[in-house]
């Protein structure tokens, strides 16, 4: 099992930004890894502080195939002074055979910044 990571940032604090976003990033993680439904054990999202319009996990399950029966659970970010502010991010529990060194972790828009953290 190999943990895939993803963040992105919403627009704004709405149901529909944070949908977007969220979509966006997933499909994007997915695409780069070619990740089905089948073989995830669990998601886990999670928001920066103030961004609750919505529940990224929500997006994820009506929206992308296959992925009604997979664990999905949201939660917030620490608020921590200078974390990204309305950001959506996702670890993906992914059962592959891949090494650590060829799983590809997407980072989207404001939150292109991250990985130099």
């Amino acid at each position: 099992m190999r943990g895939v990571r993803g963040a992105t940032t919403a627009s704004e604090n709405t149901l529909e930004a944070i949908s977007e976003a969220t979509l966006d990033m997933v499909r994007t993680v997915i695409d780069a890894n070619g990740i089905t439904p089948d073989d995830i054990a669990a998601v886990v999202f999670t928001t920066s502080p103030g961004l609750d319009a919505d529940f990224p996990a929500r997006a994820a399950r009506e929206r992308i195939d296959g992925w009604e029966h997979v664990p999905l659970i949201n939660s917030h970010e620490m608020a921590v002074p200078h974390g990204q502010v309305r950001c959506v991010r996702v670890l993906i529990l992914w059962n592959t055979v891949k090494a650590q060194n060829e799983i590809k972790h997407v980072y989207l828009r404001e939150a292109h910044n991250l990985r130099d953290r």
